[in-house]
């Protein structure tokens, strides 16, 4: 059996009491004084996350910026130097073999994040159709990554010398201890927030200084228990469950974070064909009638008991104190219709709405 990674900061995580869990085939904090305390700190005050696991490839070499375009879905040409992007990466089928984060450094320079378990895959294939001198290169080992999030989330970062106030979706290349940090105003709770990407060397001087920077505004560290649960109420997709090889990006109303106008890009013929068509199957919002609690897999269905899909993603929403869900449905269902989840034999009344489930801060 393969043993699984460690964060660099693992010893810190033991020493804060954490619980941890299996990510990505890595181990990774699930949560340190309990999912719903650190959901609320994050939604109130601040938190930080070790995402480490988080994959790291760099594309780099005469036109590097212009191939990851024609590979990715989204459109770099409408990002600068200094940017980032929300992007995916597709089969020629359409399906969804991953999503990721383009940080364009330049025309020559583009680092990406991809999820921990599909990095691999995603180096492969931009490394298979790479064109001469342009190098692709699996960096997911050199750095750890550290989100900080929710309304305080400047004050701290600025308070270890790093630079906040820029854009979202905007990064600066800065320096801590006269080691190179990149902080960008991404995250994945929907609250105001950063990621740093750090070389692992720097990052338990980083985690340490941001902690105790965070004491004032009561930060806490957070797990991968709190980050699923925010970015559900976020109606944010999670890969290999909203979104898979399975699930298109016309299926999970990802088509913001598809360039139509590009020439091409991998999987475009398959989009293009379902967009047009339109597609069988939607992600829609489920939120609970009652106290149901959904889960992934979970069947959905209409009053008659007819089967309209399954839940992908689903949950206790600390903010609302009700279930809320993510589920692939039949095309036909609509916002504001009436269906049932499937609770362990019980016929759980929810609501289709439109995600965010919640109202946060503004970016």
């Amino acid at each position: 059996m393969t043993s699984l990674k460690k964060s660099p900061l693992h010893e810190r995580h033991v020493a804060l009491g954490a619980k941890f869990a299996e990510f990505g085939g890595w181990e990774m904090p699930l949560e340190y004084s309990g999912v719903v305390a650190e959901h609320t700190a994050v939604r109130t005050s601040v938190g930080v996350f070790d995402v480490s696991h988080l994959g790291k490839a760099r594309v780099v070499g005469p036109g590097a910026a212009a191939y990851v375009n024609s590979c990715l879905t989204n459109d770099l040409g409408k990002i600068g130097p200094g940017q980032a992007q929300y992007t995916l990466c597709c089969a020629e089928d359409g399906g969804v073999v991953d999503d990721l984060i383009a940080y364009l450094h330049a025309d020559n320079d583009v680092f990406l994040i991809p999820n921990a378990a599909n990095t691999a895959e995603v180096v492969r294939r931009l490394q298979a159709d790479a064109p001469a001198g342009v190098e692709v290169t699996n960096t997911h080992d050199d750095y750890a990554i550290l989100a900080v999030q929710g309304r305080n989330s400047d004050e701290v970062v600025g308070a270890i010398g790093l630079p906040t106030g820029h854009d979202y979706m905007a990064f600066a290349v800065a320096e801590y201890a006269g080691t190179p940090v990149v902080v960008c105003r991404t995250g994945y709770t929907g609250e105001r927030g950063y990621e740093l990407v750090i070389p692992n060397d720097a990052a338990v001087a980083v985690f340490d200084a941001l902690l105790a920077a965070g004491e004032a505004y009561g930060i806490v560290p957070a797990g991968l228990g709190a980050r699923d649960t925010l970015r559900t109420e976020m109606g944010y997709p999670l890969h290999g469950q909203d979104i898979s090889p399975q699930i298109t990006p016309v299926q999970a109303r990802s088509g913001w974070a598809v360039g139509w106008k590009k020439q091409r890009f991998w999987g475009d013929q398959a989009l293009r064909a379902e967009k047009e068509a339109g597609p069988a199957k939607i992600l829609r919002g489920l939120r609970a009638v009652g106290r149901g609690i959904p889960r992934p897999h979970m069947t959905v269905a209409d009053a008659d008991g007819t089967a309209l899909g399954e839940v992908t993603s689903g949950t206790f929403s600390p903010t609302l104190k009700k279930g809320v869900a993510l589920a692939l449905l039949d095309a036909r269902v609509k916002e504001g219709d009436q269906v049932t989840v499937d609770i362990r034999g019980r016929q759980e009344p929810f609501e289709v709405v439109k995600p965010p489930f919640v109202t946060v801060n503004v970016r």
